[in-house]
């Protein structure tokens, strides 16, 4: 299976295979709102902004498994993004990025790419995956990795 094939749930709740954002630089965030690094969501709104029409997506993936820092629903979760920080990104439905019920979408990620010392799991909210235009994961970022350095690690793959 490659990431193309992969399905996701969009937060409005529709089934949305990834083939869609092929041909695209990707930028994959497990994101909460109740996090010390939810003020990322700005920017990475801001990069998104900045190289949308370079061909960047940043696709946004809700997660409750650290710390409970996201217990809202899909809509209140679309509401907070929305009006907080103004988010235009695609975002989509809650996973779990560990564990037994991990989504396919972050098996395959972790497998691609491991973290720190090799290890697979997520540590926390707001890790960063980079993804190029073919469908390769090529870079993972930790959760303090702050807007100017992802920014200078997909403008490798922008320009």
């Amino acid at each position: 299976m490659n990431l193309y094939d992969i399905e996701a749930k969009t937060i409005a709740g529709k089934t949305e295979k990834l083939e869609t954002y092929r041909g695209r630089v990707l930028l994959i965030v497990n994101v909460a709102s109740r996090c010390m690094f939810t003020k990322q969501y700005a920017g990475l709104e801001a990069i998104y902004q900045h190289w949308k029409d370079n061909g960047l997506t940043i696709l946004g993936f809700p997660c409750n498994q650290f710390g409970s820092q996201e217990p809202g629903d899909e809509a209140s979760i679309q509401q907070f993004c929305s009006l907080t920080y103004n988010v235009t990104f695609p975002m989509f439905a809650k996973v779990d990025v560990n564990g037994p019920g991990t989504h396919p979408l972050y098996e395959m990620l972790k497998e691609a790419k491991r973290g720190l010392f090799g290890t697979r799991s997520i540590k926390w909210n707001f890790t960063k995956f980079l993804v190029d235009r073919d469908g390769n994961v090529v870079k993972r970022l930790g959760p303090a990795a702050n807007s100017g350095k992802v920014e200078k690690e997909l403008a490798k793959l922008l320009n």
